[in-house]
């Protein structure tokens, strides 16, 4: 998809085309797809958010977009659930595409309470298939949500951060109803959030660039390897190191297919002794060269 590729580096934005801001938080920001990408030629280059999820709601038009290293076509009406730190840029079918773009901190959403904190676990465990076809009614629905949100967000009266957040919860709520059919219909299935995979995941993301071994989180988290190896087989079905081996596979994905940095320099980057060993390490996981893998655009 070389139309939503970065030619350089894949950047970090809060909302696209904006600074990071990691203090950010209570965020929430709905707007039009046109609004943003009309100015863009309808083309949001791949990027990621490092404390949003957000929820795309594609009304009319459609068009195609990157999620992670794939190429997935979009037909209206369907949602699209992005969590944070995932590389994502669309390509829309100019001035016909029309629907929603709801940008959330998690932290956001965990203020609602239990309820909507386990709609954000399950939008967050389908997001591997970003991707959720809506019929008619569902998507009347869903876009009287989104168009009521937007009104409290531009009037901003009295309770409006309250309502906001309201809305938000019937948006994921909504949406996680439809994701959860999907799944009970297809082979994944919906598991809660595991408190202990999650902290796991977020110390990985802090440090999967220079540590590889399980003894470095295990201490850091204050567990024993092994226990924390079991403890992640039971939760998920793969081991914890799986875990860390599948981040540093994304991030070696991202970079061979959204950057043109030098296979070497990504090998080096991701800490491999050499590139002969990070080219190993990514053929074992994917069957693919890295070299063949940029070639083809992450296949």
């Amino acid at each position: 998809m070389p139309a939503v590729s970065a030619a350089t580096a894949l950047p970090l934005f809060h909302l696209y085309g904006d600074p990071p801001d990691d203090q950010a938080f209570d965020f929430i920001h709905i707007e039009t797809i046109s609004s943003r990408s009309a100015r863009h030629d309808w083309t949001i280059r791949a990027h990621r958010h490092r404390n949003l999820f957000q929820l795309v709601v594609i009304a009319q038009g459609g068009g195609e977009m990157s999620f992670e290293a794939a190429t997935l076509a979009l037909e209206a009406p369907c949602a699209i659930l992005v969590p944070a730190t995932v590389a994502h840029g669309y390509r829309f079918r100019p001035d016909v595409t029309e629907g929603f773009v709801l940008s959330f901190t998690e932290e956001e959403a965990r203020g609602l309470g239990t309820r909507a904190d386990s709609a954000l676990d399950r939008l967050r465990a389908l997001a591997v298939e970003p991707v959720v076809e809506l019929g008619a009614p569902e998507l009347e629905r869903v876009r009287t949500l989104c168009a009521s949100l937007q009104e409290e967000s531009f009037l901003a009266r009295d309770g409006y951060k309250l309502a906001m957040r309201g809305y938000l919860a019937l948006v994921a709520i909504e949406i996680a109803r439809l994701a959860a059919s999907r799944a009970r219909t297809g082979t994944m299935t919906l598991t809660a959030a595991d408190p202990t995979v999650e902290a796991l995941r977020r110390v990985v993301e802090e440090h999967f660039r220079k540590q590889r071994l399980l003894n470095f989180y295990a201490d850091k988290l204050a567990m024993t390897p092994d226990r924390l190896n079991d403890h992640v087989k039971r939760a998920t079905g793969v081991t914890a190191g799986h875990l860390i081996r599948q981040r540093v596979l994304t991030e070696a994905k991202r970079q061979l297919v959204f950057t043109a940095q030098p296979i070497h320099e990504i090998a080096y980057d991701l800490s491999f002794s050499d590139p002969s060993h990070f080219a190993r390490f990514f053929r074992k996981q994917t069957g693919s060269t890295p070299q063949d893998f940029r070639a083809q655009g992450g296949g």
